[in-house]
């Protein structure tokens, strides 16, 4: 793909910026550069390399969620003033 002066103009609307003349043209050489740079990374041979979700090799730790406590419903309503079907009953605030 290549960069052109309409491209840079399109993308200044995008991004709701005005650049200078001379930005544009910078602009306009640089992005060329990073698409260049890109499509030299496509000729690369990953044949047989696997995708990383990460750059480091971190794997997720995490651990089965386990009800550890999960029979204590009547000791916390035996804290609440008032209860009604397992649940705390609280002042209405809102008419």
């Amino acid at each position: 793909m290549e960069i052109t002066a309409d491209l840079v103009s399109y993308l200044e609307k995008l991004g709701r910026i005005k650049l200078t003349p001379e930005e544009e043209i910078r602009t306009q050489k640089e992005l060329g550069s990073i698409l260049a740079y890109i499509d030299k990374l496509g000729e690369l041979d990953t044949e047989g390399v696997e995708p990383l979700s990460h750059a480091f090799g971190r794997t997720n730790v995490t651990r089965e969620d386990v009800v550890t406590n999960g029979d204590m419903q009547d000791l916390i309503l035996s804290n609440a003033k008032e209860s009604k079907d397992g649940a705390i009953l609280v002042p209405k605030t809102v008419e």
